[in-house]
């Protein structure tokens, strides 16, 4: 099957040259298909030259296709390669690369070589070009001894690298010993031999550190020479280094060997030869030394260089021409000049080509009988031969086939039969290189088939060519028409374009073009067609386009875009600032229709661009801002913005509008955003709503409408310091009636009554109702009946009552909105009750466990959901006390009641009294309220502890005894059985002696305490017990009276503490020689507190109390009973001990203001407690021995209270 270039031939503008690539990429895209038979053909092999990394496995591609799948075999260096034998190669399966594994085993070098992969099957061999394997190599610098280089300011130099061959050759450049590039210029340049040349040195050019390094790129590794060190020497310098060996005469002059006219360093001589090949890069090299640094130009003798494919590179030293071409050859001459003159040197380039084609030789494929050309035509120079191979062996020994016959560059085939198939290979070479085409004959009787896809979419732009595809496939060749719909005639060449690949052409697409598409291909064999559809969108168009924009630096600059497309395309708005990416800054901001540009400054003047695209096609429009310095401007007032005006209402629809406006003076802040309200009119007329809000740069926005409301809007603007006014309300827009979108919400079914059914919801607002006439569709049915929906339109109303009802049974309920135009969708279907009525059975088998003295616990039975006749609540126990067991007589008590939540069968009764009968009866509670109560149920409490005595007494006291006399408890909790009595005496050191435990009948309320100690405090626990324990105690404090014979002397106990005690004396507060004693001690106290005064003041210690016992509490400091003095203590700001000193009067009496504590503290504070049986649990300060002062006071057990307190 040959393929022609199109039979039409019209002239091509430049806007057809991409029509013309994409159908030369359809011609060679038609092949055979896979399903048939077909020779072999080569679709992916290694590159003729393939260098390797020996540090890798190396792997030669060779990929064919062809059916059946052909199989794959090997030359290296003109010989089979047997891959069997070599453990470390393999072969892919399905495939023919090879995969040598010498990462295991095995070196790189063992491999190089020639290899060709052969692919063949029944119908031929293809064969893969000579791939040439070679390792890549980096060799070392060889190591040389570099002496330093001293010459003078202004001399010539040549730095030489000459690296070690590599292969690929490195990439050489020069670097200092911290890897930074040296600088170059037109002074200092490297060159193409990567030797780098100073036209003349400078001081500045002194460094010892000059190294060449070698990148071996395919490798990732760098080679470095030795560093070279230079030295520049001045004028100066010089002469002081060589003034012991010269003469006068030969010192340097200040400009002696300075300028000088320019000569060549590279090349040599006045001309040389430059030989390069077709396709490569020219580069030409001109390197001249001198003073001044000369400057380098370049021309062609015989002729001009090409504009596009000319560059220069190294200060213009090199001269570039890319894709060189036999035409480029001839003589090129580079000058170099400065200012004492100029010289040139003659390059005479001579371009050779190794072999490209003309006429590459394509895939033939012919029915039985046909004729037909493989065409191989190549050129190059010197000129190529052409040889033809068949199968991979060459023609001259190939089996003879007769249908054949060759002529130079063309094999002629005629009255071709099946076993005419075969693979040619057409090889062109010359010194240069070489070209091997495969190109099969298959021989094939195959019906038309159409291998286009069915029901194509083409989309094409209006007044556009569109190209409609139908690859096509037969033997012999199929003759190809179209058709346009279902009846039409084949398409002719007046219109449209009929290419023989089978591409429909047309030129200029219109909206008529829109249509389906017939393509029919038929040969002697049969015929085949395809539809494929064509759409024609309108082109993407910038109606509103970006605009000259003059700014000053500071301020904020918008440029507006707005794009009009086919509605079924989606466009994408991309700007650009000289057409590169805009710049990443946050001034910069992109909406649907603007570039917006804050804070402009100069570097943002520029080009910008606004790019349009679609999938189909691309606009664009571009504008210049050009920044300018601001003008001085008096201060700015700032303020809220003006309000917009001009509002405009466009594009108007059923269910949106499009608002416009314009905006304010934004009075010196930029405005933020605006704010759209909306009235409504008709339903409420002045009250103005949210609608939504844009930003500031926007004034267009399109606006979501409601049916059957009376628009009218208003915007406002805001800035930074706060919203203008409202603008000026735009016309109105009442929109079309509709049937409602919605239902009423919040639809809800509760009966008031047992015989009815409330259904209500939250009806629809004027805005919602979307027309006139909004009514509501109520209906209901029962849940678990069999009865149709019944049904009833009310008003616009928001309750509804269904009466004669059963009670409290579910309903189904739905409530659907509905108007003049219609109904709403259908609504949500939800579940209510009939009325409720009292529950009519009480719980059952209601009994009682009693817990402990003070909690009970209640279980019952549920009663039948059906007789709850209600949403169920919980059940309520009522319960009251109704006697009391420890006094036996009835009185009535208000009742108490618990509810418990939904359907609990049990609950604890807690907060009871002890030793009580209590009565309860329990009800069911659903929302219309209590049913009956169950059968009353008694229980009792048990005993418990009592409660403290009521009050404890302490009455007549003598020298030894004390009288008690008590209340009983006010809550006794159960029968009293006894009472306990505790008490022990408290010393002057106020530390409790031992402790007597006395039991009291339970009948009594007075008790005798004798055989006490005289003029001895006592402290007492009082408290009663019944058979669950003892109760709470209650304590009290109490003195026995003085001896009255040892009155004389001895100041009585304090009797002012509130205690109840009797004295048996006369009042003494009258007698004279106690007042003289009271005005003694006075005195004393005194005198002591102006000495102590005195040694605070002096910042010393002052005693308070003697020491008695060195090993005594250090907390506590007891007073001493043998001479009356107190214990030391150190002022707030001195912790030390002090010294002994104060005395007490010699009585050895405390008044009461001379004490902290009280005995009101034993016992009562943090530091004590007591348990229920009395005994008494707190800190011991220590086991104390004590003698009696007086002989009136006897030695004391060690004290419970770790705590020291005094008479009160």
């Amino acid at each position: 099957m040959q393929l022609k270039i199109m039979p039409k031939k019209t002239p091509l503008s430049a806007g057809r040259v991409p029509l013309i690539l994409f159908l030369c990429q359809m011609i060679s895209a038609l092949e055979v298909p896979l399903d048939l038979v077909q020779p072999p053909t080569i679709t992916q092999q290694s590159p003729k030259d393939y260098i390797i990394d020996p540090r890798e496995n190396i792997v030669i591609q060779c990929e064919a296709k062809g059916k059946p799948p052909p199989s794959f075999s090997w030359t290296r260096n003109g010989t089979h390669f047997d891959i069997d034998k070599d453990p470390l190669v393999t072969m892919k399966s399905d495939s023919g690369t090879l995969i040598i594994n010498i990462m295991s085993e095995g070196k790189a070098e063992t491999y190089e070589g020639i290899y060709q992969c052969t692919a063949r099957n029944e119908r031929g061999a293809a064969i893969s070009n000579n791939i040439v394997i070679r390792p890549s190599r980096s060799p070392l610098w060889t190591k040389e001894k570099l002496e330093p280089i001293i010459l003078q300011n202004g001399q010539s130099l040549v730095l030489p690298c000459r690296p070690p061959i590599g292969l690929p050759p490195p990439i050489i450049f020069w670097m200092d010993n911290s890897f930074q590039r040296l600088p170059q210029s037109e002074r200092v340049s490297q060159g193409l031999n990567g030797d780098l040349y100073f036209s003349n040195v400078l001081p500045e050019d002194t460094r010892e550190d000059y190294i060449c390094y070698a990148r071996f790129n395919h490798t990732q590794t760098i080679q470095q020479k030795q560093p070279i060190s230079v030295k520049v020497l001045s004028v100066d310098e010089l002469n002081e280094t060589i003034a012991a060996n010269l003469s006068d005469t030969e010192f340097y002059g200040a400009k002696s060997n300075r300028e000088r006219p320019p000569t060549f360093l590279t090349p040599e001589g006045n001309a040389s030869n430059k030989e390069e090949l077709r396709g490569n890069i020219l580069s030409l090299e001109c390197i001249a030394e001198g003073l001044p640094t000369p400057i380098i130009y370049w021309i062609k003798e015989d002729g001009t260089l090409p504009i596009n494919r000319t560059f220069y590179r190294n200060f213009q030293k090199t001269l570039q021409i890319i894709q060189v071409s036999e035409t480029d050859s001839g003589n090129y001459q580079c000058i170099a000049k400065n200012a004492l003159g100029a010289i040139h040197h003659t390059i005479s380039v001579t371009v050779k080509a190794a072999p490209y084609w003309i006429m590459e030789p394509q895939n033939l494929v012919l029915s039985p009988g046909d004729d037909g050309t493989l065409i191989c035509r190549a050129n190059g120079n010197p000129k190529p031969r052409i040889s033809w191979l068949s199968n991979g062996v060459p023609i001259e020994i190939a089996p003879d086939d007769p249908s054949r016959k060759i002529d130079g560059d063309t094999v002629i085939f005629t009255n071709v039969q099946e076993r005419s198939s075969a693979v040619y290979q057409c090889n062109a070479s010359n010194e240069y290189g070489y070209l091997l085409a495969n190109a099969f004959v298959n021989v094939l009787a195959e019906p038309p088939r159409i291998l286009t896809s069915a029901n194509t979419l083409y989309q094409v732009i209006a007044n556009r060519p569109a190209l409609l595809d139908c690859a096509f496939f037969g033997s012999p060749l199929p003759t190809i028409e179209w058709f346009k719909g279902d009846k039409g005639s084949a398409l002719r060449d007046d219109i449209y374009i009929l290419h023989e690949n089978g591409t429909l052409e047309i030129p200029v697409a219109q909206k008529e073009s829109t249509g389906t598409y017939t393509c029919v291909a038929r040969n002697k064999l049969g015929m085949a067609k395809n539809e494929v559809n064509l759409e024609i969108k309108d082109p993407t168009r910038i109606i509103k386009q970006p605009e000259y924009a003059i700014v000053q630096r500071g301020s904020t600059v918008s440029f507006e875009c707005k794009v009009k497309h086919d509605h079924t395309l989606i466009p994408t708005v991309t700007w650009l600032k000289e057409n590169r990416e805009l710049p990443t800054d946050e001034r910069f901001t992109v909406d649907k229709d603007h570039l917006v540009v804050a804070d402009v400054n100069d570097d943002d003047g520029g080009t910008y661009t606004c790019v349009a695209n679609t999938t189909l096609d691309s606009v664009s429009a571009s504008a210049v801002l050009s920044v300018v310095a601001p003008t001085p401007t008096p201060a700015p007032i700032y303020d809220v913005p003006n309000p917009p005006f001009d509002l405009e209402l466009t594009d108007q629809l059923d269910k949106s509008v499009q608002l416009s406006w314009t905006p304010g003076d934004d009075n010196n802040s930029p405005i933020t955003k605006f704010i759209i309200e909306y009235e409504d009119a008709m339903h409420e007329a002045g009250l103005w709503h949210h609608q939504t809000e844009v930003p500031g740069t926007q004034t267009t926005a399109q606006l979501k409408l409601s049916p059957y409301v009376n628009y009218s809007f208003r915007v406002m603007a805001e800035n930074s310091l706060g919203r203008s006014s409202p603008s000026e309300a735009s016309e109105q827009y009442l929109t079309k009636a509709a049937e409602p979108d919605k239902n009423p919400t919040t639809v809800e079914g509760l009966g008031s009554e047992p015989d009815n059914l409330v259904i209500t919801w939250k009806p629809l607002s004027g805005f919602e109702s979307n027309g006139p006439g909004l009514q509501y569709k109520v209906s209901w049915r029962q849940k678990d009946g069999d009865d149709e929906w019944t049904s009833v339109v009310v008003a616009n109303v928001s309750k509804y009552i269904v009466s004669g009802t059963p009670t409290f049974v579910p309903y189904l309920i739905k409530v659907q909105a509905l108007n003049d135009v219609g109904f709403a969708p259908e609504p949500a279907v939800v579940m209510g009750h009939s009325g409720e009525d009292l529950p009519m059975v009480a719980p059952g088998n209601v009994h009682v466990t009693v817990v402990n003295s003070t909690l009970a616990e209640v279980h019952w039975d549920p009663v039948p959901l059906k007789s709850i006749r209600g949403h169920l609540q919980g059940y309520r126990i009522y319960y009251w006390k109704a006697q009391s067991s420890s006094q036996r007589n009835r009185r009535h008590i208000e009742k108490k009641i618990l509810t418990f939540q939904g359907s609990k069968t049990h609950g604890m009764l807690p907060g009871l009294e002890p030793f009580s009968h209590y009565t309860l009866n329990v009800r069911v509670v659903n929302g219309k309220g209590e049913g009956p109560a169950s059968p009353d149920r008694g229980f009792h409490t048990p005993e418990g502890v009592p409660s403290a005595p009521s009050t404890l007494k302490i009455v007549n006291p003598t020298l030894d005894s004390l009288t008690l006399e008590w209340d009983p408890p006010s809550h006794p909790n159960g029968i009293l059985t006894e009472y306990t009595l505790k008490y022990q005496p408290i010393n002057s050191t106020h530390e409790l002696g031992p402790l007597v435990d006395l039991k009291i009948p339970a009948n009594k309320t007075r008790w005798t305490l004798k055989n006490l100690n005289f003029s001895t405090r006592y402290k007492f626990y009082f408290y009663a017990q019944t058979s669950a324990g003892s109760g709470s105690q209650i304590t009290e404090e109490a003195v026995t009276t003085v001896d009255e014979g040892k009155m004389a002397g001895i100041l009585p106990p304090d009797v002012g503490a509130g205690k109840a005690m009797a004295s048996r004396q006369v009042d003494i507060a009258t007698q004279g020689w106690f007042i003289g004693l009271m005005c003694a001690v006075a005195l004393l106290i005194l005198i002591l507190l102006i000495v102590c005064f005195i040694r605070r003041n002096k910042g010393g210690k002052y005693p308070v109390k003697e020491k008695e016992d060195a090993h005594a509490d250090p907390e506590i400091q007891p007073m001493k009973e043998d001479d009356g003095t107190f214990g030391e203590y150190s002022d707030a700001e001195d912790h030390k001990p002090l010294k002994k000193g104060s005395r007490t009067p010699s009585d050895r009496t405390v008044k009461k203001e001379d004490s902290d504590d009280s005995l009101v503290d034993y016992g009562e504070g943090v530091n004590g407690q007591f348990n229920e049986d009395g005994s008494f649990i707190g800190q011991y300060s220590g086991k104390k021995e004590k003698e009696p002062a007086e002989g009136n006071e006897s030695s004391e057990a060690p004290s419970p209270v770790n705590a020291m307190n005094s008479f009160v």
